[in-house]
C-alpha cells in the first residue's frame, strides 16, 4: 500500500526562511494585520458586532490618502489624518442603518458595503486609476525612510534591509495601539462595551445607549482599519481594488481566533504565528507549482484552525467567559 503512495520530499530552504529580508517581509505583513484585526477585535471581542468590511475601511483609508497626496497634491502627513477621518465617516455612514440589524444580516451589510467600495474602486478609473491602480503618494515616506536607514548605517548596520525602517514604524505604531486600547478598555466606556456584548437588553435597561456604543466601536474600527491601509499601501507602493478582496478580513479574523477574543496582545501574537506559518509554507521544497503552494497555504491554516477550535476554541491568549457575542 505503502508503495502506491507518492513520496513528497520535505526539504525546507532553511536558507532563504532564516533571511533578515523573509523576517522583515513577515514582519511588515504581521504588524499590518495586527493593526488590522485590532478593529475587528474592538468589534467583535469587546462590543459583540460582526464586521465582515473591515477590508472595505482599509480600501477607503489607502485610497483617500493616495487620492489626496496625487490629486489634491497634499503633504503626505496631511492627507493621513484627513484619510482616517474619511474612513471613519464611512463607517458611520454604514453603521447608521447596519447596526440596527441583527447578528447574520449585520455581517452581510458590512461585506457588501466592503465589495461594493472595492467594484467602484475597479470601476472609478479617473479617481482611483481602475485595475492600473495609483502610484507615486510615498516620495515623503521615502524621505523618512532613507533618513532611517542613513541612522542604521551609522550606528553600524552595513546594507540594511531597505524594508526595515517600514518594518520598525508598523510596529511601533501597533504596540501604541495595544497600549492606547488596552488602557481604553479599562475605562467606564470600556465596560460599557463589554456589557453591550453580553446583553444589549440589559445595558439599555441600565440607561446606556447601546447604538451609540456600538457605533462607536465600528468608528474606531474603522479608523484602524484606515492605517492599516496606509501600511499595506507604502509595503507595495501602489494601491489597486484587488488589495482589498473579502478574503483579507476573513485572514483578519483567522488572525483573532488565533490570538483569542478579548485580547489586544492576543492579535499580535496571533498575526506572528499567523503569518509566519502563511509565508513559511513557501520554502517547502515540495513538486507544487506556485497556485498549488498557495492551496496548500489555505489548507494548512485551515487544519491549525480547525484543531484550535477543537483544543482550545477560544484561542491562545482569549478566554471562556469572553467568548459571549450579542444577537
Amino acid at each position: 500500500m505503502t508503495e502506491l503512495l507518492p513520496t513528497l520530499p520535505l526539504a525546507i530552504d532553511l536558507e532563504a526562511f532564516a533571511s533578515l529580508g523573509f523576517w522583515t517581509g513577515v514582519g511588515i505583513l504581521a504588524g499590518t494585520y495586527t493593526i488590522f484585526a485590532l478593529g475587528l477585535q474592538i468589534n467583535v471581542g469587546f462590543t459583540g458586532i460582526f464586521n465582515f468590511g473591515q477590508a472595505g475601511f482599509m480600501a477607503i483609508g489607502a485610497y483617500s490618502m493616495a487620492i489626496l497626496v496625487t490629486d489634491a497634491e497634499l503633504s503626505f502627513w496631511l492627507a493621513l489624518p484627513i484619510a482616517i477621518l474619511i474612513t471613519i465617516a464611512f463607517g458611520l455612514l454604514i453603521g447608521l442603518p447596519a447596526l440596527r440589524l441583527r447578528t447574520d444580516y449585520l455581517a452581510i451589510a458590512t461585506i457588501a458595503a466592503a465589495e461594493a467600495l472595492r467594484l467602484f474602486a475597479l470601476n472609478a478609473r479617473d479617481l482611483t486609476g481602475g485595475a492600473q491602480g495609483i502610484f507615486g503618494f510615498d516620495n515623503d515616506w521615502d524621505d523618512v525612510s532613507d533618513s532611517i536607514l542613513s541612522g542604521l548605517e551609522s550606528l553600524g548596520w552595513t546594507n540594511p534591509e531597505t524594508l526595515f525602517p517600514l518594518f520598525l514604524v508598523v510596529w511601533g505604531v501597533a504596540i501604541v495601539l495595544i497600549i492606547a486600547l488596552t488602557a481604553l478598555q479599562k475605562t467606564p466606556w470600556g465596560r460599557v462595551l463589554r456589557a453591550v456584548r453580553e446583553d444589549e437588553d440589559a445595558a439599555r435597561a441600565l440607561g446606556k445607549n447601546a447604538f451609540a456604543y456600538k457605533l462607536q466601536s465600528l468608528a474606531i474600527a474603522a479608523a484602524l482599519g484606515a492605517i492599516a491601509g496606509f501600511f499595506l499601501a507604502l509595503n507595495l507602493r501602489f494601491i489597486i481594488p484587488d488589495e482589498f478582496l473579502p478574503i483579507f478580513t476573513f485572514l483578519g479574523y483567522a488572525v483573532l481566533v488565533l490570538g483569542g477574543l478579548a485580547s489586544y496582545w492576543g492579535v499580535a501574537v496571533g498575526s506572528i504565528v499567523f503569518w509566519t506559518l502563511f509565508e513559511g509554507l513557501r520554502f517547502l521544497e515540495l513538486p507544487f507549482d506556485e497556485v498549488q503552494i498557495r492551496a496548500l497555504q489555505f489548507i494548512v491554516l485551515g487544519l491549525v484552525l480547525i484543531l484550535l477550535m477543537a483544543f482550545r476554541p477560544q484561542g491562545m491568549f482569549g478566554k471562556r467567559q469572553e467568548m459571549v457575542l450579542g444577537d
